[in-house]
């Protein structure tokens, strides 16, 4: 069903008869037949591909190797992992980048500011609203109640070399100009790293699974990137950024039409996908129930460089998601901060998706699970994961329009 404006609503609704429920389907189709994707659209075709169970099993799997902290065996065997998965998918010219990485910063809590009336703002810009409870990385094992998790997450980060991988949608077209799809798949804190990253790794590989079918066709590439470190200072980012941002658009060796780092239109960050659970309570406990106003963030750094283009592509983003995505609207933020988009922001057009605020929410003390023993898989229900597929369907319906996407 649709409003007389073309939005079409999504949640819990109240029952109708079937009368009027064929009365405004034939009204609907009559004033907004738009917000109705054609069977022939190759965009609803793949987002129709993506499946919850399917989404769910891939998080589940990357659990299996704990927090998959930067710098330890854990870590490299999802790495290879996530590699051998993408090439089953056909995505099968991956590529690893390496750089080096010492020893990790100190993270510490972050300390509740003093109540003296004066507004709090955080690095990305954002107003700090709704700070009941201190934040911060959980480094106790013996936090960690379960034995098995507890014993795959001890062995500590050592310092030294570092990969990450990520596989390519060559475009038929314009092979030299690419959308960037991306997610970090390192955590920390001795849980299983659930939402922060592993809701977003499964949504890039989803994307690049469903991208890699045969029948599918772009104009533009697309890279699909699951970086790491992220956690100690986006550093995995940064290495690339620094590494082949002055490859870009460079055909190799020339005449080939072959770009080994094509032209960067637009990065697109996925990170914590999951959680949108609302503010704090005053005793500082958060609901363990999604909030009714859920929604998938897009968020923009208001003063990048790229601001303006960053600002249409969250656009881009948001209208795909009114055309296509199933329960959840999606919201627009101009302060993005703390994830790997960030290293992006003065070199291309980029945002990020579902860090809810992450600096003035996430930060302050809105999820509860962030960095700690209890982002475990079991920690989500459905409605959580059901989230996470609405931003990947969102994420999915803006990259095919932009790259030009159809079904052979």
């Amino acid at each position: 069903m649709v409003d007389n404006k073309g939005a079409q609503p999504r949640g819990t609704g109240t029952a109708i008869g079937p009368a009027l429920r064929a009365a405004l389907f034939i009204y609907a189709l009559a004033w907004a037949p738009c917000a109705f994707a054609h069977p022939a659209d190759p965009v609803h075709t793949l987002v129709q591909r993506l499946d919850l169970e399917r989404y769910k099993t891939t998080i589940k799997a990357l659990t299996r190797f704990g927090d998959r902290r930067q710098g330890t065996q854990r870590n490299r065997d999802a790495l290879d992992w996530i590699e051998a998965q993408l090439k089953s998918y056909g995505c099968t010219n991956t590529e690893r980048l390496t750089y080096q990485f010492g020893e990790e910063p100190p993270h510490r809590v972050a300390q509740l500011p003093p109540d003296n009336g004066q507004p709090q703002f955080n690095v990305g810009g954002a107003r700090a609203r709704g700070i009941r409870a201190k934040t911060g990385v959980n480094y106790d094992p013996n936090a960690q109640t379960d034995a098995r998790i507890r014993a795959l997450d001890t062995p500590p980060a050592v310092p030294g070399g570092r990969q990450e991988v990520w596989c390519t949608k060559i475009g038929a077209t314009h092979p030299g100009e690419m959308y960037i799809v991306a997610a970090h798949m390192d955590g920390i804190g001795f849980g299983e790293a659930a939402n922060d990253n592993g809701s977003g790794t499964a949504l890039v590989m989803e994307l690049a699974r469903i991208f890699s079918n045969p029948d599918v066709r772009t104009d533009r590439s697309i890279r699909f990137i699951l970086w790491n470190n992220e956690e100690t200072g986006l550093n995995g980012a940064n290495a690339y950024v620094a590494q082949r941002g002055k490859l870009q658009g460079q055909e190799m060796p020339a005449g080939s039409g072959r770009y080994p780092e094509p032209k960067w239109l637009g990065m697109i960050q996925h990170d914590m996908m999951l959680f949108d659970h609302g503010m704090p309570r005053a005793d500082g406990t958060v609901s363990p129930q999604q909030r009714p106003e859920a929604d998938v963030n897009i968020e923009y750094q208001a003063d990048s460089k790229f601001a303006a283009q960053s600002r249409d592509l969250a656009i881009a983003l948001q209208e795909a998601n009114e055309a296509y995505a199933t329960d959840y609207p999606a919201a627009i933020g101009r302060h993005m901060t703390n994830t790997d988009s960030h290293e992006f922001q003065d070199a291309a057009p980029a945002i990020s998706l579902r860090e809810n605020e992450r600096g003035a929410q996430v930060g302050n003390g809105w999820d509860p699970q962030w960095h700690q023993p209890t982002d475990v898989y079991a920690t989500y229900n459905d409605k959580d994961f059901r989230l996470g597929l609405n931003a990947a369907q969102t994420t999915l319906a803006a990259v095919a329009r932009l790259s030009g996407a159809a079904l052979k």
